[in-house]
């Protein structure tokens, strides 16, 4: 009961009845539903709330899982929304190093004359030959064919 205590989840009747019609119609992912069967089932508005190993028992979660809901609606201020919908990420975790000057300077050179010795450009040449240039960051041969490959540029 440690996180009915510390995170006491308080519903609106408003929020009773959207989590409801979330849990019994439309298509929605699982883990949207079962946050809001999570929620409906902390719900200390109605009444008495069972244990949280009942709780778990019964929605088929772990004591965990019952925690970090909770938690969560407590950090999002009461917004059953924002509670049970999926967090989206603002940016990705690594910038890519492809911008598009790079991949301008990478199809110039891969249209350019290959070098002294070569009939024509790889993949494995242009790497190579990347990894020289100061400007550019230094790619791999599998990321030179996907640029190349997304512009529509051929070796020959």
């Amino acid at each position: 009961m440690g996180s009915q205590k510390k995170w006491p989840v308080r519903l609106t009747a408003r929020d009773r009845e959207e989590l409801v019609r979330v849990t019994t119609t439309g298509v929605r992912g699982a883990s949207m539903i079962m946050r809001a069967r999570v929620l409906l089932a902390l719900d200390t508005s109605v009444g008495e709330v069972d244990s949280k190993e009942m709780i778990a028992t019964r929605l088929g979660v772990s004591g965990e899982t019952l925690r970090l809901v909770a938690k969560r609606f407590t950090e999002t201020g009461g917004d059953v929304h924002a509670t049970i919908a999926r967090k989206r990420r603002d940016l990705p975790p690594v910038p890519s190093p492809v911008t598009g000057e790079v991949e301008a300077r990478l199809i110039a050179m891969a249209c350019s004359q290959p070098p002294q010795g070569y009939a024509r450009w790889s993949l494995r040449l242009l790497e190579k030959h990347v990894a020289l240039v100061e400007d550019i960051p230094d790619l791999d041969h599998s990321t030179i064919g996907r640029i190349l490959k997304k512009r529509n540029c051929v070796l020959t």
